[in-house]
């Protein structure tokens, strides 16, 4: 029976994705619910899969095509199996068999042991000098073979071009300039999209403050290893404190957690709050769901959980939608000081940095604190710079003083 691989249902906020990777090909023998395809949309790789065992028997979108929300990407025989291709490819598998046989007086006598990393590590197995009975190439003399391989790395490059002068781009000199032009990713190009509609259709400004994270940081310190041994493994980190902050201050500032639709503003009774994490794809925002609600452990834990998926690329489309508010943290890669863009429909984004320890005065004596610059970057057209300036300073006035979040003061 012919089943149709389809393409998933996307959400309205997705109009189409591209066909990343087919994991099968027509012919293979599949599994239920092993992965056939990957489809690339502009926040998330979602992945397709087999709805029943059989043979993949046709593609029909390739990869790199363009696939709208539940087209049809191929079909798959349910129940079928692959030994046509199995008895087709045991002739070819036959003949290399007979030829080894035939050579074998000539070919070095190897273990599977020694041929497998002599493969894994490109070296042939004829030129590696047996020491084992008969002329046998043992793993140890593989072993040896690759040292003696690194001991020697630069006399190899020096070698190539007296051996084969006219052979193309085997070694780069010093003067030569090289380029590689790659195509965008649908992420990286959603991204970029987002930035510059962002800046042409707000009024964005940015304010800046600073917070002093010695509370912060000697509350982490005294209670670390009791709250990762309480809350099983969670690390207690900053960023907690942080959307704890944010969620307390967009309570008090509703303008900030609100969003533009239209001609018409949008106030959100509710608090969800979006982390940016950096993945190879890109920096990708999932989203904190009720924020009001959870304590520090389960917030750590969720930021945690979604920095796993994000590297593994299993962030799905409902934990990337939505949020009222965003916080990025470029204190992680070094950032100082910088001005984030907006999120669009959100009014509003946080930027944490660096801590550094600075000179600062406090009742009239200089005095060493770890200091970090916060920025809030937000839409004009909906949040005035008193209410800006004011969110800003009671996120740093909840920082450091953290009894007032338990407090409620």
């Amino acid at each position: 029976m012919a089943i149709e691989i389809k393409a998933p249902t996307f959400p309205e906020s997705v109009a189409d994705g591209t066909v990343a990777t087919w994991h099968k090909q027509p012919g293979d023998a599949v599994k239920r619910d092993e992965l056939l395809v990957d489809i690339e949309t502009d926040k998330v790789v979602l992945e397709v899969l087999a709805e029943a065992d059989g043979v993949l028997a046709e593609i029909i979108k390739g990869e790199g095509e363009t696939v709208l929300s539940a087209e049809l990407l191929g079909t798959l025989n349910a129940g079928a199996t692959a030994a046509p291709k199995a008895e087709a490819a045991a002739a070819p598998a036959a003949a290399p068999a007979a030829a080894a046989q035939a050579d074998s007086a000539e070919e070095p006598l190897l273990n599977p042991a020694a041929r497998k990393l002599a493969e894994e590590n490109g070296l042939d197995p004829a030129q590696i000098k047996g020491t084992g009975k008969g002329g046998r190439v043992t793993k140890e003399d593989v072993l040896n073979a690759i040292e003696a391989k690194k001991a020697a790395p630069a006399a190899a490059p020096a070698a190539k071009p007296a051996a084969a002068p006219s052979a193309p781009s085997v070694v780069l000199g010093e003067g030569d300039r090289i380029e590689k032009r790659v195509p965008m990713t649908r992420l990286r190009a959603r991204i970029a999209e987002r930035l510059v509609d962002a800046q042409s259709s707000m009024a964005m400004l940015t304010t800046y403050n600073e917070v002093n994270m010695k509370p912060i940081m000697d509350l982490r310190k005294k209670y670390k290893d009791l709250f990762e041994k309480k809350h099983n493994g969670v690390r207690l980190g900053f960023m907690s404190f942080f959307v704890k902050a944010a969620t307390e201050a967009l309570k008090r500032f509703p303008e900030v957690n609100a969003s533009i639709d239209g001609k018409d503003i949008v106030y959100h009774g509710y608090q969800d709050i979006g982390v940016a994490v950096s993945s190879d794809r890109g920096l990708v925002v999932p989203v904190l769901r009720n924020t009001e609600f959870m304590n520090l452990a389960q917030i750590e834990g969720t930021i945690a959980e979604f920095g796993r998926k994000a590297r593994d690329g299993k962030l799905s489309m409902e934990e990337m939608t939505g949020g009222t508010f965003t916080i990025s943290n470029g204190g992680v890669f070094g950032s100082l000081l910088s001005s984030p863009i907006v999120n669009p429909p959100q009014a509003a984004i946080l930027g944490m940095h660096k801590i550094q320890e600075r000179p600062m005065a406090v009742d009239g004596q200089v005095v060493i604190l770890p200091m970090m610059y916060l920025a809030l970057s937000y839409d004009h057209r909906l949040i005035d710079g008193k209410e800006a300036v004011s969110f800003l300073v009671a996120i740093k006035d909840l920082l450091e003083d953290p009894a007032r979040m338990l407090l409620d003061i």
